[in-house]
């Protein structure tokens, strides 16, 4: 069954060409692998829907209902046929000779341009809170002298000697199947069909040189490390002066001292000494872009308890560039016991130990064996 390449591209059966063109363009951009990995086999099938319908010839075997990319190899064990993806046209040129003016026609000068990549360099707070950066890019532009043209000011491109404008040049060999006619670019305009006698000098004929210039860019609030952002037609101009590319801004999120990111939400430890963990506590906290909070201690927090400061994380940016809500900050308490204790100290501890109760450190047992560890090694002693 013959492929649905208009669909592929999704255009209407009588596009034009530059409407075919600026379709697989479009979708060149959002499907390629560099951009979305997830998306190849998409991109190949766009690409190749591009491949026929650019192609007068393949164009017409697929509106007579047939597909020029379709294998010929009729279950004969998966052997290719040596003239698939060849059009009707191109087998019979290929044993009879092309007939005057059948041929694919020479190839445009102007060509799309590449798309660019730079990295940047941004802190949390940035990426939290967007930013504003002017950044320096070194890309092909547009040449002002010749405006892509390619050609010294006061002349023109003229007709190729050699392939008549054709843009191709044809060879004829025999074979046992008979006289066999191949055609390939012309080695002497590239197959554009036409030469630049006098090129410019600032250019010299491409239409386009390289230049560092400077862009501001604005970085949204809740991008990530690896995120890109689109810079539309600032990336590479094409060959001949064709239409830029774009440029992606990729972000490279730096390690916070404090703050650790999961995705919105973020997280930190702050130490407390055991006093305030036994007491209760009321502690100021400053956090990434909120200003200073106060953290609420319960009495008799334990090590390792969790507080979550709801709505203080990170934005969460969509797909869309909108950003939706923030996360939530996670702090994650260490009491500290503290290692040197003076006399005073020491003794207000033994009469806390006392009141309490806790003379002697006690551990889980079954039932069994009563009494504490210390009561336990002392008894263990006297049955010796």
């Amino acid at each position: 069954m013959a492929r649905d390449y208009y669909g592929t591209l999704g255009v209407k059966q009588d596009a034009t060409p530059e409407e075919i063109k600026r379709a697989y363009r479009k979708l060149a951009r959002q499907l390629h692998p560099d951009v979305n990995p997830e998306a190849e086999s998409q991109f190949k099938d766009v690409t190749a829907a591009y491949e026929v319908l650019s192609d007068p010839k393949k164009r017409q075997i697929v509106d007579l209902g047939g597909d020029p990319l379709e294998s010929g190899s009729g279950g004969g064990g998966g052997m290719r046929d040596p003239f698939s993806g060849f059009g009707l046209g191109d087998i019979m040129d290929a044993f009879f000779g092309a007939s005057p003016g059948a041929g694919r026609g020479p190839r445009s000068r102007v060509q799309p341009g590449s798309d660019a990549l730079i990295r940047l360099e941004m802190s949390l707070e940035e990426c939290a809170t967007g930013a504003s950066r002017e950044l320096t890019v070194d890309t092909a532009v547009l040449c002002d002298r010749c405006h892509g043209g390619g050609s010294r000011e006061g002349s023109a491109p003229v007709t190729c000697d050699t392939c008549g404008g054709r843009g191709e040049v044809q060879s004829v060999q025999r074979s046992f199947l008979g006289q066999v006619v191949t055609a390939r670019p012309c080695p002497v305009c590239r197959g554009f069909g036409e030469v630049i006698p006098d090129p410019c000098q600032q250019c010299g004929g491409d239409g386009r040189v390289r230049s560092r210039r400077t862009i501001n860019v604005q970085i949204p609030p809740g991008v990530a490390d690896g995120m890109r952002v689109r810079l539309a037609g600032q990336g590479e101009v094409g060959p001949g002066g064709g239409p830029a590319g774009d440029l992606y801004v990729e972000v490279e999120e730096q390690p916070h001292e404090i703050f650790e990111r999961d995705g919105s939400d973020l997280h930190c430890s702050v130490r407390i000494p055991m006093t305030a963990a036994a007491l209760g506590a009321v502690l100021p906290f400053q956090t990434l872009i909120d200003g200073e909070e106060e953290l609420n201690v319960e009495p008799g927090t334990q090590p390792a308890t969790e507080l979550v400061l709801t709505g203080k994380g990170m934005p969460r940016l969509r797909s869309t560039g909108r950003v939706d809500g923030r996360g939530n900050l996670h702090v994650h308490l260490e009491v500290v016991v503290p290692t040197k204790l003076d006399a005073r100290q020491t003794e207000l501890l033994r009469e806390l130990a006392a009141e309490r109760g806790e003379q002697e450190p006690t551990l889980a047992h079954n039932g069994k064996n009563g009494g504490g560890l210390f009561a336990r090694l002392r008894a263990s002693r006297g049955h010796r």
